[in-house]
């Protein structure tokens, strides 16, 4: 938009609406995208006042040409995201390890940007699907962009790119109908994976609490691939990529995913949202597993299959740098949909290892953006670009905003100093010299041939809750499944992880004779063990810190209370949201407003970690009849959430039938002084004795 020094004033329109007219010095008058001022933006050039629209009205034909081409084509996977800002600052040097810019001083900060995202489902699905999560990191180095792409899981489906297409194809909605949207509990998916062994230890992982996390902020991210380390020297050490959240994990219950996808569906980007924009920034710590060819001839697994993990009690993960979230972005289409991840994108100091997934998806990342966005050019879009010098002598394309200038547009030239830039064998990016013989061949190799045992390791590792969750998740997704044979199939499997997981899904299903077991290429180990870290509830956070407590309040609900809550929350780093029976004119024992934020029916028990009843004593009769707030209550308790109350809100439980059920994680509040234990308490996320009576299946 240009200034003008002209006057502001009012014009009617045809349809007498009132529109502002921009006359005045501080308001920018609107222009064409070419720069030319606009004197209607409301009115289409016509031959007289009812006449037909003509050709020439370059205003409406350019406004109308941007608004068709509004949208590009989206992700084929990695559709649902959702981006901010923030930087990577190090611990420490680590130029022992590596000569990559961000980790070459103590306190070095380097500026990125973050995409997460679902895999399954499109722009439009919901957040909360049972469904891996893309975790996709771009470092502006001094040295270049470096994209650390990878997911909230360390292992994959598949071990070669080449199957990828197949992968996706038999997730995404079936081509003759077009659903189901956002979610694997059909035929084909489960068909391809019950003929692809290799994909065990994945679905133990995404059958798993993993695949439905709380918020982005309780949510590991992995680099997935076995990477490459390089000193200045050129040195090299292999290093797989972890990030660490620093409030810790947390996931939802399944009955919880479904009523927050309906309550809310953009939860974990609300989330986000709220917690940068209120200073709350999310932030993760990034770990190392750093290890030599040594460790990887010895090690039981080969470190190029990606369908496989190092445990961490093997090696240990070294925390070297935090990511810190400070910033969401100023525009949505501009940064979060045409940011463009290449896993190809490396810098000095890190380098690519033979991994056959990772070298095809070197291939794919930028094929897809090329596609996505037009042409070669998709660096010069601001998120994209680097924030380092560039000279090079490409040229020309879709949208190039800049070309090379001055005579050379080639290199070797003759030119000197006008002759553009020339490559630097000293600080120019150099790949390790890995020497590689055999003959050409579409062959796996036989070390990546066992798809059991880690799968079995896995789903040892977790609590008897977890393992729980695991199978009544394989339960629920193979009772979708059509076809007997599909599901048999896939118990075939399960009984190479653990015949009383087998078992279960098998009573689930209704399969009354177990299959025989799988054809395995090679036994499962029973011998692997436990691994803690594998585990969600074994990690559980030391405080309640950037949770959300939900408040259930009416006039003239304690102030006592409530100023306690207010204090023991911003002590505690917990934020609060008060529901009521209305969205305003709700008023404390003192007279005070209570602000509001949420109305009962809009705002359900899933959406809080904690809640606390305080309703009014002379009111609590009329609510304890009506339906929303019951299933506020019983969710909660459902749920396994920790839920304090004062004796007003007794009627709530009786409404409800769960007075004789209440347990040690439904806490009385007898005075407000009693509000800090209980929040020290939720500290535990959830009390999970509880779930064996509420759950029976």
């Amino acid at each position: 938009m240009k200034k003008d020094d002209s006057k502001s004033k009012t014009r009617i329109g045809d349809g007498g609406e009132v529109h502002q007219v921009s006359t005045g010095s501080d308001i920018p008058t609107m222009t064409t995208a070419q720069g030319v001022l606009v004197a209607d933006d409301q009115n289409s050039l016509k031959v007289g006042e009812r006449g037909p629209v003509l050709l020439e009205d370059q205003v409406m034909r350019e406004k109308i040409f941007h608004f068709d081409h509004e949208r590009i084509p989206e992700r084929v996977v990695h559709a649902r995201g959702f981006g901010a800002k923030g930087y990577f600052e190090a611990y420490e040097s680590l130029e022992s390890l590596t000569c990559a810019a961000p980790f070459q001083e103590k306190g070095k900060q380097t500026p990125l940007f973050i995409r997460i995202s679902t895999v399954a489902g499109n722009k439009g699905s919901f957040d909360l699907a049972r469904d891996v999560r893309g975790f996709a990191v771009k470092f502006y180095t001094d040295q270049g962009n470096w994209d650390l792409v990878g997911n909230n899981i360390p292992v994959f489906f598949i071990q070669d790119a080449i199957k990828f297409p197949d992968l996706i194809h038999a997730a995404k909605p079936a081509p003759d109908r077009g659903f189901p949207q956002a979610q694997t509990a059909h035929d084909n998916f489960w068909d391809f994976i019950s003929l692809t062994p290799e994909s065990m230890n994945m679905v133990m992982w995404t059958m798993s609490d993993r695949a439905i996390p709380r918020s982005f902020r309780f949510m590991e991210g992995f680099g997935v691939h076995t990477f490459r380390l390089v000193t200045a020297s050129g040195k090299s050490t292999f290093v797989k990529f972890h990030w660490k959240p620093k409030l810790g994990l947390q996931s939802v219950l399944w009955n919880e995913a479904v009523k927050i996808n309906g309550a809310d569906p953009d939860f974990h980007r609300r989330d986000l949202w709220d917690s940068i924009q209120s200073g709350a920034y999310p932030e993760w710590e990034l770990g190392l597993q750093v290890f030599d060819q040594e460790f990887a001839d010895q090690f039981d697994f080969d470190i190029l299959d990606p369908t496989k993990l190092i445990p961490e009690e093997l090696v240990p993960v070294k925390i070297v740098g935090k990511m810190v979230l400070n910033e969401t972005v100023d525009n949505f289409f501009a940064e979060t949909e045409q940011v463009a991840f290449c896993t190809q994108n490396i810098i000095p100091g890190i380098d690519f290892t033979d991994d056959p997934l990772l070298q095809g998806r070197n291939f794919s990342y930028l094929d897809t953006q090329t596609k996505r966005l037009g042409g070669p050019n998709f660096t010069h879009i601001p998120v994209n670009a680097p924030r380092c010098p560039v000279h090079h002598f490409q040229q020309d394309g879709h949208m190039a905003m800049t070309n090379p200038t001055g005579r050379a547009n080639y290199e070797p030239n003759s030119w000197g100093e006008n002759g553009g830039a020339r490559e630097n064998s000293e600080e120019g990016f150099k790949s390790v010299p890995v020497e590689n013989n055999g003959p050409k061949q579409r062959e796996r190799s036989p070390t990546f041939s066992d798809h059991y045992s880690q799968a079995r390791q896995f789903y040892i590792s977790q609590t008897e809750v977890e393992q729980k969750h695991i199978g009544d998740a394989l339960t629920f997704e193979l009772s979708k499944v059509e076809h007997p044979h599909i599901r048999e199939r896939m118990v075939a499997h399960l009984l190479n992880i653990d015949e009383q997981l087998a078992s279960s899904v098998a009573d689930g299903l209704g399969i009354e004779q177990l299959p025989s077991a799988a054809d395995a290429a090679c036994p499962t180990r029973q011998d692997l063990p436990e691994s803690p870290a594998l585990s969600i509830l074994k990690n559980l956070p030391s405080s309640f810190s950037g949770r959300k407590l939900g408040v259930l309040v009416t006039d003239g609900s304690p102030a006592d209370y409530l100023d306690a809550i207010r204090k023991q929350a911003e002590k505690s780093d917990v934020m609060i949201e008060f529901v009521a029976p209305t969205i305003s004119g709700v008023y404390d024992s003192n007279s005070d407003e209570i602000k509001v934020s949420q109305k009962i029916d809009g705002g359900p028990s899933v959406l809080y970690d904690a809640v606390i009843l305080l309703p009014e004593s002379t009111v609590v009769d009329d609510l304890a009849k009506d339906a929303t707030t019951k299933d506020f209550v019983n969710d909660a308790f459902a749920h396994c959430k920790f839920v304090a109350y004062t004796d007003a809100a007794k009627p709530l439980w009786e409404a409800t039938n769960l007075t004789d059920m209440l347990d040690d994680g439904c806490i009385m509040l007898d005075e407000p002084e009693n509000v800090g234990a209980f929040l020290d308490t939720c500290a535990e996320i959830r009390f999970w004795e509880r779930e064996t009576k509420v759950d029976h299946t």
